[in-house]
């Protein structure tokens, strides 16, 4: 089984939050390989320059990836739009493509976003 990160889950785990904020996950984050989607990069990106980040988008990913073992997610484009066109039950298409994502990988997406617990079988927060 495989996981990938949220946006917020990512920015938690490369803030060292893991003790509190990350709690009910700590045992998926040991389990399976952890994937991080270059759409929920953009996503950071998107965030840090709108002032919501303060924290330049390669250092962020640098400690995902070289501390905490994440990969950036391969994927096909095409499947993660196809998959895309049937989360309507989101406006936010960074939500709507990540969460495409990880269903076109058939992984599963660690998210404490309620809006996604309730709609996507795929989704966990433990």
């Amino acid at each position: 089984m495989s996981f990938h990160l949220d946006t917020h889950v990512a920015l938690w785990m490369a803030a060292g939050d893991a003790r509190r904020r990350l709690k009910p996950i700590e045992a998926m984050l040991r389990k399976g390989p952890l994937y991080l989607s270059p759409l929920a990069i953009l996503e950071l990106q998107f965030l840090f320059e709108l002032g919501r980040l303060g924290t330049r988008v390669v250092e962020v990913v640098g400690v995902l990836f070289e501390d905490h073992g994440v990969e950036e997610a391969p994927g096909d484009l095409r499947e993660i739009g196809r998959q895309a066109q049937g989360l309507t039950w989101t406006p936010d298409p960074f939500d709507r493509l990540i969460v495409a994502h990880a269903l076109a990988q058939g992984s599963v997406i660690l998210t404490a976003d309620e809006t996604i617990l309730a709609h996507c079988p795929r989704a966990s927060w433990g």
